[in-house]
C-alpha cells in the first residue's frame, strides 16, 4: 500500500494537469534480495555509476532532480544490477528535468520501486547509444511510477529504443505528452509488459503503449489502459527509415500480442498500423470513444507490406451508439484487411442492443452480438464477470 503521504503527493502532482486517479500497482510477490550499498536519491548516479555486477543499491526516501545521464551500466546473466527503493511504500523520487533518467548501452539491470515525475522531455529513457548492432538488454523495470511527463509534444513516460529481452511489469504511467506515449519502442523486440497501468485525461492524444521501428516479440498483458490517449495500444506506427533496428524490414511490427488487457475510452482502444501479424485477444473494451479497432498503414516506403495478418479474438467489446463510427472499425488506405480475422468476439451496444453488430472487413467466426456480457462495474474498474455471464470464456478475465 502507498502510504498517506504518497498519496497527497501524487494527489496534488496529478490535480496539476487534471489527472484524478491514484491507485496504485501491486508490488506483487518478487524476492526482495539485501543491498549491498544504500544511497539517498542524490546517491544514484554515482552508485549505479560505481556499480559492479551483482551491486544491489537500495534508495532512501527523498526527492532528488532528474536530469540523470549513464552509460555502460553492466552487470551479468547471474548478478544483474539493481537499484531499488528502500521502503516500497515510500519511494525515491527523481523530479524535474528535461528527462528523469537517460541509460544507454545497458544489460542485466534492474529498476524496482522508482518514481520519476514532472520531467518536461522523456520521463525513462533507455536505448542502444546509436549501436543498432549492440541493443540494450535484459532491463527489468518493476513498481516504477512516472507520472506529469511534457505535458506538450512528443514526451514518452519510458522510451526504449534497440532495448531486447526486457520486462516492465507492476509500473504505472500517469499523464504524459500530449503526442506522446505512456511507453514508446522504436526497435524493441522480445519484452514483456506485464500489470502495469496506463492513465491519461479523457479526450487525450498521443497513445498508452506504442511499438514500432521494426518492434517484434512484444507482449502486452494483463494491463489495465484508462483514457490512454486516442490509440490505447498503438501496434505499429510511423517510423524514419534510418530509425529503425536493426534495419527495416517491411513492417513497422510483428508478432506482437496484447492479451487481458482493459481498455476505458480512447478513440480506438487498439490501431494496428503497418503490422505484419499481430494478436489482440481476451480483452475488455469498454465504451471505445469512436472505433474499437483500426486498420492503418502509415509507412509506404517501398518493400513495406499492407497492414496485414491482425487477429482479434475472444474479446468483449461494450460501447454506446453515440461514440461508434464506421461499425466500429475504421480500414485506412493500402491496407489488407482481407487478411484479418475476427473470432468470438461479444459485441454489445449498451443503450441500444439492436445495433451491436459490428461493421467488419471480413466475416467473424462465431460472434455473439446484442447480448449484455454482465459485468461487474465496468465505470468502476471491475470487469470481472458476474455469475452465469453469458460472456464466459471470453475478455480480460477470462485469460489463462
Amino acid at each position: 500500500m502507498a502510504s498517506v503521504r504518497d498519496l497527497v503527493l501524487l494527489t496534488l502532482c496529478a490535480a496539476a494537469i487534471g489527472c484524478s486517479s491514484v491507485h496504485q500497482p501491486g508490488q506483487g510477490d518478487v524476492p526482495v534480495a539485501e543491498p549491498t550499498m544504500t544511497v539517498t536519491p542524490a546517491g544514484v548516479a554515482s552508485a549505479l555509476r560505481a556499480a559492479k555486477p551483482g551491486e544491489v543499491i537500495a534508495v532512501e526516501p527523498g526527492v532528488a532532480p532528474g536530469d540523470i545521464y549513464l552509460s555502460g551500466i553492466q552487470g551479468a546473466e547471474a548478478q544483474p544490477i539493481t537499484l531499488r527503493a528502500a521502503d516500497p511504500n515510500d519511494p525515491p523520487v527523481l523530479e524535474g528535468g528535461s528527462e528523469g533518467m537517460h541509460l544507454t548501452e545497458v544489460s542485466w539491470l534492474i529498476i524496482d520501486g522508482l518514481r520519476i515525475r514532472g520531467a518536461s522531455g522523456n520521463g525513462l529513457n533507455i536505448d542502444d547509444g546509436g549501436a543498432f548492432e549492440t541493443p540494450s538488454h535484459h532491463v527489468t523495470l518493476r513498481n516504477v511510477t512516472i507520472e506529469n511527463v511534457g505535458p506538450d509534444g512528443n514526451r514518452d513516460g519510458l522510451k526504449l529504443s534497440g532495448v531486447v529481452d526486457f520486462r516492465v511489469e507492476g509500473c504505472a504511467f500517469r499523464c504524459w505528452g500530449s503526442d506522446g506515449s505512456g511507453i514508446d519502442m522504436v526497435g524493441c523486440h522480445r519484452g514483456v509488459i506485464e500489470s502495469c497501468q496506463f492513465e491519461h485525461d479523457p479526450g487525450s492524444m498521443g497513445s498508452g503503449v506504442q511499438a514500432k521501428g521494426g518492434a517484434s516479440q512484444v507482449v502486452v498483458r494483463r494491463c489495465d489502459f484508462r483514457h490512454a490517449g486516442s490509440r490505447a495500444v498503438n501496434i505499429g506506427g510511423s517510423t524514419g527509415l534510418e530509425f529503425f533496428r536493426p534495419e527495416p524490414q517491411g513492417y513497422e511490427a510483428k508478432e506482437i500480442t496484447v492479451e487481458g488487457c482493459t481498455f476505458t475510452g480512447s478513440l480506438a482502444p487498439i490501431a494496428y498500423v503497418g503490422v505484419d501479424g499481430a494478436i489482440v485477444r481476451y480483452n475488455t473494451l469498454y465504451r471505445p470513444g469512436r472505433w474499437a479497432v483500426r486498420i492503418l498503414q502509415e509507412t509506404t516506403a517501398e518493400g513495406f507490406v499492407p497492414c496485414r495478418n491482425g487477429r482479434f479474438t475472444d474479446n468483449i467489446v461494450v460501447f454506446r451508439s453515440s461514440e461508434w463510427a464506421s461499425g466500429g472499425v475504421n480500414i485506412g488506405a493500402n491496407t489488407a484487411p482481407e487478411s484479418f480475422a475476427f473470432a468470438r468476439n461479444l459485441w454489445y451496444c449498451e443503450d441500444d442492443p439492436a445495433r451491436s453488430r459490428p461493421s467488419l472487413p471480413v466475416e467473424e467466426n462465431d460472434g455473439v452480438y446484442g447480448v449484455n456480457p454482465r459485468l461487474t462495474d465496468p465505470a468502476g474498474g471491475d470487469f470481472s464477470l458476474q455469475e452465469g455471464s453469458p460472456a464466459q470464456g471470453k475478455g480480460a478475465t477470462s485469460l489463462r
